[in-house]
């Protein structure tokens, strides 16, 4: 006899998560002057980020545009690429807050016009 033989229905019931495909970037937001350490819990060094003064951060799927938009973002502007996960389609920049404004609109631009995603407003804090 296992575990869930004596379990109610109720209890062996679980919830299935799935991702819809869709062309869309669903958070772009951009943290001016943060605490140093905001940096160090994102993994970034802040004795290196700290000076730039500005932290992006964007989620976009499918995943794997998040490399297109690093790209963007380092051909744009000064800034510095902090973190790209082609699997969960984050994206982190730092640099300065007009660097990582001018990367984002960049990157919310091409990926809106050319590609035909949807794209969520920009956010700051």
């Amino acid at each position: 006899m296992g575990y869930t033989d004596n379990m109610s229905p109720e209890m062996k019931q679980r919830i299935v998560q799935e991702l819809v495909p869709g062309k869309q970037v669903s958070l772009a937001h951009i943290i001016a002057n943060p605490d140093k350490i905001l940096y160090t819990k994102l993994g970034l060094d802040p004795t290196i980020d700290y000076s730039r003064a500005a932290i992006g951060i964007m989620t976009v799927s499918p995943a794997e545009t998040a490399i297109i938009m690093a790209d963007i973002a380092l051909k744009s502007s000064g800034v510095e690429l902090g973190f790209v996960d082609r699997f969960s389609g984050s994206l982190i920049i730092t640099g300065t807050v007009s660097e990582v404004e001018s990367s984002t609109n960049s990157i919310l631009e091409y990926v809106g016009e050319k590609l035909g995603f949807v794209v969520c407003p920009i956010t700051r804090t």
